[in-house]
């Protein structure tokens, strides 16, 4: 419970050193749980549209949370809101690419979207993975249909309420992301993991030679791409993966800024296989 009661105060502390941008926004919080974040938006002077799986867990006097299955759409224009927030909730997604899309689809260019989850890419959580494939060793075991299961009352909804089975790292929300119309704008700091720091301590050197090889290696593969692309793009991934706050921070708090339209961005991707000669 301590645990839980800092990252509250962290999302307050966040979202207050960012009132100024919030002012006045249409901001769509989704899923907005029991209200906390959608209740100092509203303190903002924000238009808050309060959304999720299960609104009965919605307690903020004046505002009505819609019961939302984000995978199926959000009943919202194109192009409508200035910012959306998700809390907590991408690793509960069994689509995390549609839900990003869906997101995408409803945000106004430049448009804001604020992810916070569970940092998979710490050096904790890859430990886990490697011992146990869980989200913590020692405490939790891996994903399971006793533990995994958050909500499955089929007179409410027909949609079962997962619980951490799709935890995502810094590099998947990263390509998702992208290919929905995003770009990282921001990653912010919560918190560093004691267990994380002392594993990073060991590791480091040879996470660090291990990324620097692979993107010299492959900046010098794929003719297809321009240096200027690959040097944009491996660049990018390299850093992430040696950045040492993503790697002990105990949660990963990303802003993302609306670049295209998803319907857009498979016009501008490139292929790397042309002609069907790929080899599995």
């Amino acid at each position: 419970m301590k645990q839980k009661l800092k990252f509250k105060e962290y999302i307050q502390e966040y979202l207050n050193e960012k009132k100024d941008f919030f002012k006045g926004k249409t901001v769509v919080d989704c899923p907005a749980g029991s209200g906390e974040t959608s209740s100092i938006l509203k303190g903002f002077g924000c238009k808050v549209i309060a959304m999720d799986l299960f609104p009965e867990y919605f307690k903020v006097e004046g505002l009505t949370c819609l019961r939302v299955n984000v995978m199926e759409g959000i009943p919202l224009e194109s192009n409508s809101v200035d910012c959306v927030i998700c809390q907590e909730g991408i690793e509960h997604f069994s689509d995390q690419m549609k839900v990003l899309k869906e997101f995408s689809r409803i945000l106004k260019k430049n448009g804001t979207l604020i992810i916070t989850t569970p940092n998979y890419s710490n050096m904790r959580a890859r430990m886990s993975y490697f011992l146990s494939e869980s989200e913590r060793f020692n405490e939790i075991m891996s994903p399971n249909e006793l533990d995994s299961i958050w909500m499955s009352d089929q007179n409410i909804s027909k949609e079962i309420y997962f619980g951490h089975i799709f935890l995502i790292g810094i590099q998947k929300l990263r390509v998702l992301s992208k290919i929905a119309g995003f770009k990282i704008s921001k990653i912010g700091f919560e918190q560093a993991k004691p267990t994380s720091i002392l594993l990073l301590i060991i590791f480091y050197p040879l996470i660090y030679l291990s990324n620097w090889i692979t993107y010299k290696k492959n900046m010098r593969k794929n003719d297809n791409f321009s240096h200027k692309i690959k040097k944009e793009v491996y660049g990018e991934i390299f850093r992430l993966n040696v950045n040492p706050k993503i790697l002990v921070d105990g949660t990963l708090l990303v802003e993302f800024e609306k670049e295209h339209e998803s319907s857009e961005v498979a016009d501008l991707l490139q292929s790397k296989y042309k002609n069907f000669d790929m080899t599995t």
